[in-house]
């Protein structure tokens, strides 16, 4: 397998670095960025559930005629309605229901902290049902392919070209602002396009980024040996490509060294996480976040994963705890941004790799579909209301791109994406770049952030 000058670099810094990856830039002086006020902080949180999630069972429609007709579309993987939690979002007009594990993001969503944006997906433009059929539409390359999809939800580029992520092409503009010498962008779930930018490095953690690297720890003897490896990355060489590799590197070390000691310092959260893999991703997200003062960051932008969405087979159960594990995880997460005095400043929110057919499967499951809704929470979200438009639940319907309810998505990723960089600090100007199909809307950003936000969503007739 051949590999790019990025690929090398990544591999180069991970190995020195015990999983931490960075991209190469010009640093900024430690003791500027840490002058920096830290009362201007904001920070996105990318929630991403890799296997397609099947948002038809995340919110139901829960009037006695839309559930009647949710019920029977769905048949074998319907939820019982006494078991459902409902919710009413005001700009609908008429309730609905999350699943019954969503009892914390229930709570959350009834106390203006989450909303829904409805039916969001990789969309170039604006496009029908008949347009989809007749072949007259300009759709994303491999459209149901699990790799595919996921590479354009994290790149925002829809014809397989991307090689730098929406988040780190966000990072290369805030960095340009800020100038903060601490990576801005933080995966805590191993290396990823959404993450790479061209400026701004990141750092990319397939373990736990809050320990010291492996091997160097603190004694007397690997301490002679970390400074050994780091005069050996500052011998030139006259070759720019281990040059290269050298700095992303020793910047990685750095970035870990730094981490580390700003994370020492900070006292135990009282906040409890449960303990599964993905909640304990959000438990170092808010324990990075803690340490924003010492780290002299104004601007973070994290990503965590939670795995398993891919319900060909007893959704039902599989769902039940996933969504367990979302909610609780998620809950502790707000809990903890609260605790720390920065609600208001942390948003995170969902991506997936697509939704999943309304029409279930023979196997008690659903297959790979396309538009699907979302959640975004925290203190600055205009919360407890639907956003965009709620597709209709019909098979062969409007929104039906085929005839197995596989919605078209009436909300684009880059409508979605530019609201969250435009709160970010991002200039209008600059959103286009970070999202090249954004001209294709009349509206490039949505009304779910910022205090007294007037809701948008409506179901479609």
């Amino acid at each position: 397998m051949a590999f790019s000058r990025r690929d090398f670099l990544k591999r180069s810094c991970c190995t020195a670095a015990a999983g931490l990856a960075a991209a190469n830039f010009s640093r900024f002086s430690l003791m500027s960025a840490l002058a920096q006020s830290s009362q201007d902080y904001k920070a996105l949180v990318c929630i991403f559930m890799f296997g397609g999630n099947d948002s038809n069972n995340m919110v139901v429609p829960f009037d006695s005629a839309g559930y009647a007709a949710y019920q029977k579309a769905r048949s074998v993987i319907a939820l019982p309605q006494n078991q459902l939690l409902p919710i009413n979002p005001p700009s609908i007009g008429s309730p609905f229901a999350f699943h019954p594990r969503f009892v914390e993001l229930q709570g959350l969503f009834n106390n203006k902290q989450l909303a829904l944006l409805a039916n969001v997906g990789t969309l170039v433009a604006p496009t029908t049902r008949s347009q989809f059929q007749q072949g007259q539409a300009a759709l994303p390359q491999n459209l149901f392919s699990h790799a595919d999809q996921q590479a354009q939800m994290q790149t925002a580029s829809f014809d397989g070209s991307g090689d730098t992520g929406w988040a780190g092409r966000t990072a290369d503009k805030i960095q340009a602002i800020y100038g903060q010498n601490f990576p801005i962008v933080i995966s805590l779930a191993g290396t990823n396009i959404f993450c790479e930018g061209l400026v701004a490095r990141s750092i990319e953690s397939s373990g736990d980024p809050t320990q010291l690297l492996d091997g160097f720890n603190g004694s007397d003897e690997d301490n002679a040996r970390l400074s050994a490896l780091q005069n050996l990355l500052t011998f030139d060489t006259g070759i720019s490509l281990i040059q290269a590799a050298s700095s992303a590197t020793s910047n990685a070390l750095q970035d870990s060294k730094t981490l580390a000691a700003a994370l020492a310092s900070n006292p135990p959260l009282n906040t409890k996480f449960p303990t599964s893999y993905f909640a304990q991703q959000l438990k170092q997200v808010a324990q990075i976040i803690q340490a924003r003062g010492a780290l002299g960051t104004q601007r973070q932008i994290f990503f965590v994963e939670i795995d398993g969405f891919d319900t060909h087979s007893d959704q039902i159960v599989t769902q039940d705890g996933l969504y367990a594990d979302l909610s609780q995880a998620m809950g502790a997460f707000f809990q903890a941004t609260t605790e720390l005095g920065v609600a208001s400043d942390v948003t995170a929110f969902t991506l997936s790799d697509f939704g999943r057919t309304y029409l279930p499967d023979s196997n008690t499951g659903t297959d790979h579909a396309w538009g699907s809704h979302h959640l975004i929470m925290g203190g600055a979200v205009a919360g407890g209301d639907f956003y965009g438009t709620f597709p209709t639940l019909v098979l062969d319907g409007p929104d039906d791109a085929t005839d197995e309810g596989r919605w078209i998505p009436t909300t684009s990723l880059d409508q979605y994406g530019a609201t969250l960089a435009a709160w970010f600090g991002v200039a209008p100007a600059d959103l286009p770049s970070i999202f090249p199909n954004l001209a294709n809307f009349s509206t490039p950003t949505l009304n779910f952030m910022g205090a007294g936000a007037k809701a948008s969503a409506k179901l479609r007739t």
